[in-house]
């Protein structure tokens, strides 16, 4: 009988392990050691059952870029407003920020060791996402078109560019664990006025765009979710994000006006959009935990081990 882990390249053999143990050890003990190793795989893995969210550090960002930050302003337009960090790395510029926008509930990093981090963790979350099998796949549909306006939770997979038209819902059906992930080969562009709606979904429940190339929402785009791109994002004349993030990989974001919270709770600027994404539909909390192994998993290994402890005993009595 053999028990392989995937995660870890490891194999178990019973007839391996029978060889490490004396003929006179019977079959329940032969089980313990198996169940001490299994846990002690559990507790050397603790990406299988951490408890970090999917963005890492770079949870408290609303826009993150690799070469700028680019803020536009035309009256009489209201200016950008920024909730959450805005970043950008390994460049260094920020460009149109007070007056012409500003950032509250975070600050303004530049190249700095916060940053870098925050961009090498949402490379590794695009590189999760990018990778993950695809529940439908959408390629040539238009999202928020007749017949594809109201989606369930899974992962959508559009072998080239994704574009939203109209209104878009996103149900989450109640269910705790539910996420949308949309993987788009090339590019996702919003029409002008199109948006992106959330029901029946609670303060943990996830929504990733995972873009190709390069991102472009419309005018006055109402949209929700993580747009992580490969190249650019760039926000057209009052597009809006009201619960998600921007994190353009390789290139710019730039912005004209816009309005980004990655908390929807703490700030919607006023929109009252019931985006319940306290999160900012990123599935964890704002601080990101350490990996721990599960509960289960320790209690597994301390069983195992206070009965190895025990049948020492034993056998140095016999």
């Amino acid at each position: 009988m053999r028990n392989i882990n995937e995660n870890m390249g490891l194999v178990f053999d019973e007839h391996l392990v029978s060889e490490m143990i004396p003929v006179a050890i019977t079959t329940k003990y032969k089980l313990l050691i198996l169940l001490v190793l299994a846990a002690l795989v559990a507790l050397l893995c603790p990406h299988l059952v951490s408890a970090t969210p999917i963005l890492g550090s770079a949870q408290s960002f609303s826009v993150l870029s690799h070469e700028t930050n680019t803020n536009g302003h035309s009256a009489p337009n209201l200016p950008t407003q920024i909730y959450g960090n805005l970043g950008v790395t390994p460049g260094t510029s920020v460009a149109g920020f007070y007056p012409d926008g500003k950032v509250s509930g975070g600050t303004i990093h530049i190249n700095d060791g916060v940053a870098q981090l925050a961009m090498v963790d949402a490379t590794t979350a695009y590189n999760n996402l990018a990778g993950l099998p695809f529940d439908y796949n959408y390629s040539g549909f238009v999202l928020g078109s007749a017949g594809y306006d109201t989606l369930t939770p899974g992962v959508y997979h559009f072998d080239s560019s994704a574009q939203v038209t109209g209104a878009i819902t996103l149900n989450f059906q109640n269910n705790p664990d539910a996420v949308f992930v949309f993987q788009i080969g090339s590019t996702l562009t919003s029409a002008s006025s199109s948006s992106v709606n959330l029901i029946n979904g609670n303060s943990s429940s996830g929504v990733y765009w995972q873009v190709g190339s390069s991102a472009t929402l419309g005018t006055d785009t109402t949209f929700a979710g993580n747009i992580i791109a490969l190249t650019s994002i760039t926000l057209d004349p009052r597009a809006a994000i009201l619960c998600g993030r921007t994190f353009a990989l390789t290139g710019a974001v730039t912005m004209t006006d816009n309005l980004i919270s990655n908390n929807n709770t703490a700030e919607d600027f006023g929109a009252g959009r019931p985006d319940f994404g306290s999160y900012g539909f990123s599935g964890g909390s704002g601080t990101p935990a350490a990996p721990v192994p599960e509960p289960a998993s320790m209690l597994l290994l301390g069983t195992g081990v206070a009965g190895l402890g025990a049948f020492r005993k034993r056998s140095k009595k016999s």
